[in-house]
């Protein structure tokens, strides 16, 4: 069991990190809070007392080699990740120790695979990048969606948010994104990242019952187009985002998000539909819950568990769907998770 283990979260005061935090304390880890705002990490150590607070700047290796000193694991949940992903991926790698994060910025969760396949493959230690509802779901989902198939024409992952409001943390991310391609769009054909101006499709989506038939955005890129293509034989990859969900993306930052429950989720609903199909076979994966942001938690919680406990296929720089039994993950993640896969996965 890996239950009593240490784990730095980096960016633990973070939306996404505070959700990571308290799901590890569920799962009986001992999180260790780390970041770059020692105020911050502070206040947040009043609400978790007794936990070991270790700030860390991204420019100070020598402050997170001390983050990392006595972990078995570090969670990175901080953003931008082209800012925060290779400094923290050293140093886990100094540490001998795994390294998951939850990005979900394309070209941050592409550098990870380039610059650090080998090294981590070297050291036997694992490195899993966009752990998260983006990019790791969406990946798991395929995965156990393939089954037995060895590659498939394509792959479509329909995002059914019924709204979306994205943190500061996630904007700033996209803007870095935005930046790094030069305002251009990014899409998935023919085997490779294509960089694009074209203007966006609205086109209709079949979702499942309850949600049903849905406008989305064709061509609204997601970390799927990395993960997915890392391990899995499908030259084209497309995803697509409700409009509802779309034009909260494009809108003014509301504020703090409102809680609803004893677990301080918000309202917001997903139902992720995932497609592939290989010459006239068509295969389908679903998957529905609540809030994004804290639905990531046990995504991340649980590939540190099945990691330190060996239940792992690679090592070096691994997607979800390649690093873990897809299917076995994903039932693993109810309740927080509902999840319909092909009869007989």
């Amino acid at each position: 069991m890996a239950a009593g283990q240490r784990v730095t979260v980096y960016g633990a005061y973070g939306h996404t990190g505070r959700f990571v935090v308290a799901h590890l304390r569920e799962r009986r880890f001992v999180p260790v809070l780390s970041g770059r705002d020692a105020h911050q990490l502070k206040a947040l150590a009043e609400e978790f007392p007794g936990l070991d607070v270790r700030a860390a700047s991204v420019d100070d290796p020598a402050a997170l080699d001390d983050a990392l000193t006595g972990v078995a694991a570090v969670i990175n949940t901080a953003g931008p990740f082209a800012t925060t992903s290779a400094p923290v991926i050293e140093a886990a790698l100094r540490a001998g120790i795994p390294y998951v994060d939850v990005a979900a910025e394309i070209e941050a969760n592409a550098d990870t695979f380039a610059h650090f396949t080998d090294r981590a493959r070297a050291a036997g230690t694992v490195v899993v990048p966009a752990m998260a509802f983006y990019g790791g779901l969406g990946d798991l989902l395929a995965s156990a969606a393939m089954g037995d198939w060895t590659g498939a024409d394509e792959a479509h992952i329909a995002y059914g948010l019924n709204n979306w409001e994205p943190t500061e943390g996630t904007r700033i991310a996209g803007r870095v994104s935005v930046e790094r391609r030069g305002g251009q769009r990014v899409r998935f054909r023919n085997g490779e990242l294509e960089y694009h101006a074209d203007e966006l499709p609205v086109v209709r989506w079949p979702f499942p019952e309850p949600m049903g038939a849905r406008d989305v955005v064709g061509e609204f890129t997601m970390a799927d187009v990395v993960t997915l293509p890392s391990h899995l034989s499908v030259p084209e990859v497309r995803t697509y985002m409700t409009t509802e969900a779309a034009t909260g993306v494009a809108a003014p930052a509301a504020g703090p998000r409102t809680a609803v429950d004893e677990h301080g989720r918000s309202a917001q609903t997903f139902l992720v539909d995932v497609v592939v199909r290989s010459g006239g076979a068509e295969r389908r994966a679903v998957a529905t819950g609540r809030d994004i942001y804290a639905v990531t938690a046990p995504l991340a919680v649980e590939a540190v568990d099945r990691i330190l406990t060996g239940r792992t296929r690679t090592v070096g720089v691994a997607s979800a769907g390649a690093l873990f039994d897809a299917a076995d993950f994903l039932r693993a993640l109810a309740p927080h998770i509902t999840v319909e896969l092909p009869a007989g996965l």
